[in-house]
């Protein structure tokens, strides 16, 4: 058995995440063994992965000194979901079918709500949530039996800020897309927390442009409304019992089309470029989803059971930790490391080979 001590001393999540983080193929519990040459045998990591779930409090525990010593009081954090498309994987209450916004359908995988802290040009994951759909029910309509949850993804979302309250995470702003931008989130947000957000709003919200036509009922979609480009607006959103601040901003697709986004603030004491600018540090949500799925193996695991699948979600989410405390030390980013490792194990496999024809 040729593995290094230091190996063997190390858990197996922690081996197990380091495994995630390196691999460039499926993630497999053989495939493992066989990097450790049999230190750890086969059966030994699917047990693992097979034991007691891991929950958002695990990663807290993982995360909590990096955290503490990056936090600072202008800190955001950044709530948003992704889905990673499973087709042949069998049914089961978090494998299975949800709605995918950014196409417009529903698809068959795994819907995974996250909470990233960023400060300090670091974004850290600080909560997480696999969406579970126990509940079976036939459609109406269809007459096909389908899954729902016990809870909202909304409902959980709160639960998961209470959570970091609690933690006493430090900072300024909750950001948030037009999804997670209902008036129960922005009121727990900003009424019984105390905090504020930064959220995008759909273009039919309807608002009021001042407390008199608040009172009276004289409320206007949003789209329709003459907003300066990048001024802040003070407005009222219909069913929030607070003024915001709204702001305007028209980009430009890639495909050369026009678009507009209309954002909320509830702190009163910003200038409307600031509200853009902080607003930006959403996108660090979009690059961690990114890292997830393409640096840790977040689709490769063949595991079939609830349980073991909810296991190696956490690990990959733990592997981009990972990733991210290298890129606080070497300054360079998920996607730059792994093309490093890649790299050096191109050189190795090229160096055996020649090994091997000249042989």
């Amino acid at each position: 058995m040729r593995c290094n001590w230091r190996i063997m001393a190390k858990n197996h999540l922690d081996i197990y995440t380091d495994y995630l983080a390196v691999t460039f193929n499926h993630a497999t519990a053989s495939g493992l063994s066989s990097m450790l040459d049999g230190a750890i045998s086969h059966d030994g990591i699917t047990r693992f992965l097979s034991d007691s779930e891991f929950t958002s409090k695990d990663l807290w525990l993982h995360v909590k000194s990096t955290v503490r010593h990056i936090e600072r009081d202008d800190g955001v954090l950044i709530f948003d979901d992704t889905i990673q498309e499973k087709r042949w994987t069998d049914e089961n209450e978090i494998m299975c079918w949800h709605y995918d916004h950014s196409l417009g359908r529903s698809v068959r995988g795994i819907n995974l709500l996250n909470c990233l802290y960023h400060s300090h040009d670091v974004s850290i994951p600080v909560a997480f949530e696999i969406i579970h759909k126990p509940i079976l029910y036939s459609d109406v309509k269809t007459r096909k039996i389908k899954r729902r949850s016990e809870v909202t993804k909304n409902q959980l979302m709160r639960q998961m800020l209470t959570t970091t309250i609690n933690n006493q995470l430090k900072f300024k702003y909750v950001l948030m897309d037009s999804w997670f931008s209902s008036k129960e989130n922005m009121s727990f947000i900003k009424r019984e927390n105390n905090k504020d957000f930064i959220c995008a709003v759909k273009s039919n919200r309807l608002i009021a442009l001042s407390k008199e036509d608040r009172r009276n009922g004289r409320f206007s979609r949003i789209d329709t409304l003459d907003l300066q480009e990048e001024i802040a607006t003070k407005a009222w959103i219909k069913g929030v019992d607070f003024p915001v601040l709204l702001v305007r901003k028209t980009f430009k697709n890639k495909d050369g089309s026009s678009g507009t986004l209309y954002l909320a603030c509830s702190d009163l004491n910003v200038e409307g470029p600031d509200i853009l600018t902080i607003y930006k540090q959403r996108w660090k949500v979009e690059v961690f989803h990114k890292s997830l799925k393409q640096n840790a193996a977040l689709a490769k695991s063949p595991t079939r059971r609830a349980k073991t699948q909810s296991n190696h979600i956490f690990a990959a989410i733990i592997a981009v930790f990972k990733l991210e405390c290298l890129n606080m030390k070497q300054s360079l980013n998920h996607f730059e490391l792994k093309g490093r490792l890649y790299l050096k194990t191109t050189k190795a496999a090229f160096a055996e080979w020649q090994n091997m024809v000249s042989a």
